[in-house]
């Protein structure tokens, strides 16, 4: 589940309601939702954002990548996310390799994206999610840590993937808030409001 503070219906009507399924994506590629399959290849920049106007629209089509994701039809993601340089491009880029899972290929990613401007809300989020909770075995850094660790999250989503029950629901509830950061981060970044 997403924080109870995201409201899904800022992003407009498109958007807004393949957001209200507040959804906790597993850490591995899943399995494709096929009742909005339609509607997510259906999308188109022009009138997506509505009533928003888009300013930019490489920040517009990661958008779009991230509900592929989001939905998790990973290869829809890949073919946005790929064609678009930069940190948000290639953040989205290493989430979806991290999920597929491809993590020396997740971190090659991050490595492009470089210190992006979500980490330290990121952060935040996951010091306010994890305060007060003891935690299991090697999620211990993410109660030490000064600033966000996008190569530990992808080690530590490996170990999840292989068993780990409690270490993959952290994750995954913090690959919510991470995927929730970096769409609004996006969006904010392609529309402005002339409502």
């Amino acid at each position: 589940m997403l924080s109870s503070t995201f409201d899904s219906q800022f992003y407009g009507p498109v958007f807004g309601q393949l957001l209200a399924e507040q959804r906790l994506m597993v850490l591995g590629p899943g399995r494709p939702d096929p009742s909005v399959y339609d509607t997510l290849n259906s999308l188109q920049i022009e009138t997506a954002f509505a009533p928003r106007v888009v300013k930019d629209s490489n920040y517009a089509a990661l958008c779009i990548a991230g509900l592929w994701l989001y939905y998790d039809y990973l290869e829809q993601s890949h073919r946005i996310s790929q064609k678009i340089t930069g940190p948000s491009g290639s953040y989205w880029h290493a989430i979806m390799h991290r999920r597929e899972p491809d993590s020396g290929n997740s971190k090659y990613w991050l490595d492009r994206t470089g210190r992006h401007p979500i980490f330290p809300d990121l952060n935040r989020q996951v010091q306010q999610l994890i305060a007060d909770q003891e935690l299991p075995g090697m999620a211990g850094f993410l109660g030490k840590q000064r600033e966000w660790d996008a190569y530990g999250f992808v080690d530590l989503c490996e170990l999840g993937r292989k068993g780990d029950a409690e270490i993959e629901m952290l994750c995954r509830r913090i690959q919510a808030l991470e995927w929730r950061l970096l769409f609004d981060f996006c969006f904010q970044a392609a529309t402005v409001c002339h409502c």
